[in-house]
């Protein structure tokens, strides 16, 4: 048998895209264990679907730090003696350091709910239906020093209604983050990504693709 992806999460706030990680973990159709999660903040919703699940949860609070690089070293160490293959971030509410980068190169993966290099930081539906896309979405990419700038693995496209408001755009396109999150770390698991550049290619290649979409639709 195949060892498991041992992997490390780290969570600010819910955690939903955490626990669509955790289902799919604990059903058999994602061949990856969450060992650890780990949050900044004590009255995160995430550290109580830790205890549910029976996953070690870690509280680091970065208030007691006096600095970012000081406050990732504690965190890369937790993760380093957890012996983690991969690190998500599901989330996270702070900017991690270039210590956390070089610690795990290409093995932290974050979720961001806009299609990159679009709409990165925060408030990112509001930004969109304030300019006026036809279409958002989200995207799964490797993490690098910058904010939300690392190289994409994967995107959903969601189709920006006349009807929308921020907090149905953002529903609509959370179903997707469920979605696409735990792909990603499946191919990761497998050994099909693969990182040159900007560029992450799937190796094989999945074959079906959409020619094209539209909004309106074509008539």
């Amino acid at each position: 048998m195949s060892k498991k992806l041992r992997i490390g999460a780290l969570a600010s706030g819910g955690g939903t895209n955490l626990q669509a990680i955790i289902d799919r973990c604990q059903d058999g159709s994602l061949p990856a264990e969450i060992v650890l999660i780990i949050s900044n903040n004590q009255d995160a919703g995430a550290l109580e679907r830790a205890r549910k699940a029976g996953i070690p949860a870690l509280c680091i609070d970065h208030r007691s730090y006096a600095s970012r690089e000081e406050f990732d070293r504690t965190i890369v160490g937790a993760l380093q003696d957890a012996e983690i293959d991969l690190v998500i971030l599901a989330g996270f509410m702070r900017i991690i350091s270039e210590i956390f980068v070089e610690a795990f190169p290409n093995r932290i993966m974050n979720i961001h709910p806009a299609l990159l290099p679009a709409f990165p930081g925060l408030h990112v539906q509001r930004k969109a239906l304030e300019y006026g896309v036809r279409f958002s979405g989200c995207t799964v990419h490797f993490v690098d020093t910058g904010t939300d700038t690392g190289p994409i693995i994967i995107q959903a496209v969601v189709p920006v209604l006349d009807s929308d408001t921020e907090a149905t755009l953002s529903a609509r396109i959370l179903v997707q983050e469920h979605q696409i999150y735990p792909r990603a770390i499946q191919l990761f698991a497998e050994g099909r990504l693969r990182v040159e550049g900007r560029r992450v290619s799937i190796d094989p290649p999945d074959d079906y693709c959409p020619q094209s979409l539209t909004n309106p639709t074509l008539r």
